[in-house]
């Protein structure tokens, strides 16, 4: 038989969806590349270097070798998982009303990405509009295009004056909603908002204020709300509310958290969707299509971490705000802007005040420069003039990762 030719092999056509082929190589896979190429320490990519806890750890290998888990786990995920996230809510969030129900109102997914892609594949329309708070995560536009959906970004603004670049480990100011922007951005054609709350990347925590106005526009303009809650127990300033116990969005929220952030095990894949029935049966409809299942053994080691003590959550929280204010403090010493993060895994700089005024370029060559990766922002920008000068720096490492980063960073600034 004649071998194919190349041209007999590949279609005329593109291989790519146009939708999708915008998107490429995630830039947090091009940035991990980079570290590994030039053996230089990643702080771009939000994953810790140190295992989470061993009995948690431990109860994955018994259900390993029980044989547990090791089929087709059920497509809602275990009973024993699902109880667990929804005692978990009681615990965290019951007195503001959420005590969602087990074998009706909780789902588990592949983590929060996929938890994402299906809410919006089973909620969006073609050419319904999504509203997401800029810098976003990039799943988030992925998502919106495979939905054939449209996306409409609101920018999350610097304070005047608020990155620092002296004094103590952060900066004054954080990035800002700016409310009246939303409400001008919500049309006929808007169909959700989708928040990030705690907010990758900038560490904005909405204020209790801000999230009741969110929730009277969703109210009032009849539109669901998407929220990706994965940092939920990393808030250092302020604190945690889900918008779900709002008055009227319990039965318009989609709430998304997972187990990767708060066990740091990111590299297991578990993670949950809590809804009215109506919208987990939505969400699975779609769900089932993509992963179908995943994750079984790993699904009963979740379970067990869920009902760790609070004192597990509390160090969790402070090692993290220690690690923050070693990174923060550096890098302002370093000579970067500084904004103050009062949650999630990162502190965004800006890097005008080094003479640089292109993250991408900036990033690109800090590897060879010192030995050291973060991330530019501004790919997580439609505006991309808005995100430019901005890099974003993952401080879920170890002290002594972050004192050698540190150190380089500042010899180069030297």
């Amino acid at each position: 038989m004649t071998a194919m030719t190349a041209d007999q092999r590949v279609p005329g056509r593109p291989l790519l969806n146009r939708r999708l082929a915008e998107f490429g190589t995630t830039i947090f896979a091009e940035m991990s590349a980079l570290a590994v190429r030039t053996g230089a320490i990643n702080l771009g990519q939000g994953f810790p270097d140190t295992d989470g806890p061993e009995e948690v750890r431990e109860a994955a290998v018994r259900a390993l070798r029980d044989g547990r888990g090791n089929q087709y786990p059920p497509g809602p995920g275990i009973p024993e998982l699902r109880s667990a996230i929804a005692e978990h809510q009681r615990r965290w969030y019951g007195q503001l009303g959420l005590a969602p129900d087990p074998d009706t109102e909780v789902l588990v997914t592949a983590g929060a990405t996929e938890a994402i892609a299906a809410t919006l594949l089973a909620l969006v329309e073609p050419g319904d509009e999504v509203i997401a708070l800029e810098p976003y995560y990039d799943s988030y536009a992925a998502s919106i295009a495979m939905a054939g959906g449209t996306r409409v970004p609101v920018t999350l603004r610097p304070d005047t004056g608020s990155s620092s670049q002296a004094g103590g480990a952060e900066g004054e100011g954080t990035f800002r909603l700016d409310l009246d922007e939303l409400r001008d951005a919500v049309t006929d054609r808007t169909r959700l908002i989708l928040l990030n709350i705690p907010h990758n990347p900038t560490g904005t925590v909405l204020s209790r204020e801000e999230l009741a106005a969110v929730a009277e526009l969703c109210v009032e303009r009849d539109l669901l709300a998407v929220t990706d809650e994965v940092y939920e127990h990393l808030v250092f300033e302020g604190e945690h509310i889900p918008i779900a116990s709002f008055p009227g969005m319990k039965e318009r929220t989609v709430t998304i958290s997972s187990a990767g952030k708060t066990f740091s095990f990111t590299g297991w894949k578990v993670g949950w969707v809590t809804a009215t029935p109506e919208l987990v049966g939505a969400v699975r409809s779609a769900k089932q299509y993509l992963t179908y299942v995943s994750a079984g053994p790993f699904q009963y080691a979740v379970a067990e971490a869920l009902a760790l003590p609070d004192s597990y959550y509390t160090k969790l929280r402070e090692d993290l705000r220690a690690q923050r204010d070693l990174l923060a403090r550096g890098l302002s010493e370093a000579g970067f802007g500084v904004f103050r993060a009062p949650g999630t895994y990162f502190v965004t700089t800006d890097i005008r005040p080094l003479g640089e005024t292109s993250g991408i370029d900036f990033c690109l060559a800090l590897p060879e420069r010192c030995g050291v990766v973060a991330v530019p922002t501004q790919v997580f920008y439609d505006h991309q003039a808005a995100g430019a000068p901005f890099v974003r720096f993952a401080f879920c490492k170890q002290q002594n990762v972050l004192a050698d980063a540190v150190s380089r960073l500042k010899g180069a600034a030297g």
